[in-house]
């Protein structure tokens, strides 16, 4: 089982950053090249805990569903989302958000379990690591962004 670990420092409160991590319309915003939407369960807005969220997107070329579960949630600091359909066999998202002098360390755990046994850890060594780290990682750039900017707004 793949384990990505992100962490990214944000200059800005940790309620700040909790709360755009867990938005719905920043995550649609900030995947906007898979034409993430969401379509089931939370569609907008902050989810929270028990809901679900099902996603609709392009990946590889193919047009998917995947339904999440907050499963654990502890404002401002941490939630998990749990993948409860889709194409992975499984996967668990620890968001975790620390608190600093310099504002917020949001750090990401990744656990999942690809697709098509064998097949799938051939291709987690190919491409789909990489794949789902670049995701993972372009999103937390768009919630920093969002974040500092938000900031700057407010001054």
């Amino acid at each position: 089982m793949p384990i990505i670990r992100i962490a990214m420092q944000i200059n800005a409160p940790v309620q700040v950053c909790f709360n755009l991590a867990r938005s719905i319309d920043i995550h649609m915003e900030s995947t906007s090249q898979t034409k993430e939407v969401a379509i089931n369960g939370r569609t907008s807005g902050l989810i929270e805990y028990g809901e679900t969220v099902t996603w609709e997107a392009t990946h590889f070329f193919v047009r998917q569903q995947l339904t999440s579960k907050i499963t654990e949630f502890e404002p401002p600091y941490r939630f998990v989302d749990e993948m409860v359909s889709g194409i992975f066999q499984g996967f668990r998202h620890d968001h975790i958000f620390e608190s600093n002098d310099n504002g917020t360390l949001m750090s990401d755990v990744f656990e999942y379990t690809s697709p098509f046994g064998k097949l799938g850890k051939v291709a987690d060594l190919l491409f789909l690591r990489s794949y789902m780290e670049r995701l993972l990682l372009k999103r937390n750039k768009y919630i920093k962004i969002k974040a500092e900017q938000g900031l700057k707004l407010l001054c």
